[in-house]
């Protein structure tokens, strides 16, 4: 599915970067292929338009804020967060013409995060229970570009045959490819699932899961939120929480921008922000390996059968199905870069 293609798409939140980001000034940002930009209002909440002066096309992104307003750069045109043209300073007395203005679109602060919809958005802002308890605290992971597709990224967290092979460095057991229990739960939002799985503990990740031992199993307690946010809940056998976010944030067809924040109802002194994060980006790096490697254009109507899939996919095929469900409910069919036919297998098929 080529995600700039499918204009459904454009009706929900994504999050786009760290608030703190917009201190220093305008900040672009291109999402689904569109160019945006943020920047932050007098009353520190965000606004974003098109990244493009309507007078001579000069990115907003390199002009400044004034007050709620961002000034183009190039002549000073001023916007306010409607898309409006407020100013022209060249002519101050005359009207500003009814056509000056930009695309403006959705933007709000939540988790530390500025979140943007391009266009009305089908569902709102995602909660999360950990954020207004006062057991847990969170702690920002990361804010980085991957060269993969949101879909490759969403199903892979919830690829539990994965494990053995891509974090044997890390976490994977190579002799456990199957969890010891897994359950899975369709819902309004996309899906629960329930997994239980053993797990190697290596000294490194004895203060991220709070056991000496050299085993140890999590209990996952997993979220997929429609399009592309997940929850990865981890619980340990001693209580221990280590429930994560990410948003697989559409750049364009083939890189998201990757933003993940982490709750721990543990405290600093027991395992620094630190750690945490240098042991969450271990195992994250070995999946970014694979999931570069991977064509970003999954495919949503596996009924063409581009691919070939296993029992352990499920999760995955679920997600296929509620995503094609959405395109035809919205009057679209899947985009897509796949030949239009399967070759056929005397052709795939060579002697050894």
């Amino acid at each position: 599915m080529l995600v700039t293609r499918q204009p459904v798409l454009r009706r929900f939140w994504y999050a786009v970067m760290p608030m703190d980001r917009l201190d220093a000034g305008p900040q672009p940002f291109t999402l689904l292929g569109e160019p945006i930009v943020l920047w932050k209002k007098a009353d520190g909440s965000p606004a974003a338009v098109r990244d493009r002066c309507c007078h001579r096309t000069a990115k907003l992104s390199r002009g400044f804020v004034e007050g709620d307003h961002i000034v183009c750069g190039y002549h000073g045109w001023t916007y306010d967060c409607s898309g409006a043209c407020v100013r022209i300073p060249q002519q101050p007395d005359l009207q500003i013409p009814a056509g000056a203005r930009v695309p403006a679109y959705h933007c709000a602060q939540k988790f530390g995060y500025a979140w943007v919809a391009l266009e009305d958005p089908l569902v709102p802002l995602p909660d999360t229970p950990e954020e207004n308890d006062p057991a847990f605290r969170r702690i920002h992971q990361m804010d980085e570009t991957w060269n993969t597709g949101a879909l490759r990224m969403m199903e892979n967290s919830f690829d539990t045959a994965h494990f053995a092979f891509v974090h044997k460095g890390t976490f994977g057991q190579g002799d456990q490819p199957k969890p010891r229990f897994f359950e899975l739960r369709e819902t309004d939002y996309g899906f629960e699932a329930e997994a239980i799985v053993p797990i190697n503990n290596p000294p490194a990740s004895h203060r991220i899961t709070g056991s000496t031992e050299p085993t140890t199993t999590r209990h996952f307690h997993n979220q997929w939120h429609l399009p592309f946010l997940r929850r990865l809940g981890l619980a340990y056998p001693n209580g221990l929480l280590h429930n994560l976010y990410t948003a697989a944030t559409p750049i364009d067809d083939h890189r998201i921008r990757l933003i993940q924040w982490l709750y721990r109802n543990d405290s600093e002194a027991d395992c620094s922000a630190e750690e945490l994060n240098a042991w969450d980006r271990r195992v994250v790096e070995e999946d970014r390996v694979i999931l570069e490697s991977v064509d970003a254009d999954a495919p949503v109507d596996v009924g063409r059968r581009d691919e070939q899939s296993m029992l352990s996919d499920r999760p995955g095929m679920i997600m296929r199905r509620r995503l094609l469900e959405l395109l035809h409910a919205h009057g679209e069919t899947e985009v897509h870069g796949w030949p239009s036919a399967a070759p056929s297998p005397e052709r795939e098929t060579a002697p050894c």
